[in-house]
């Protein structure tokens, strides 16, 4: 099967927490954050 995107992300967002997803070609990495705004800081 051939890749047709080659780099991706996702954001799944819940009352308390959000989980941020990001693939590449090296990799995944899964981080949670919860939804407190001092949390949501380290998102940016």
């Amino acid at each position: 099967m051939d890749i047709l995107i080659e780099r991706a992300c996702g954001l799944d967002v819940h009352k308390k927490s959000i989980t941020a997803c990001v693939m590449t070609p090296e990799g995944k990495e899964i981080k949670t954050f919860r939804t407190h705004t001092v949390f949501l800081l380290d998102l940016i």
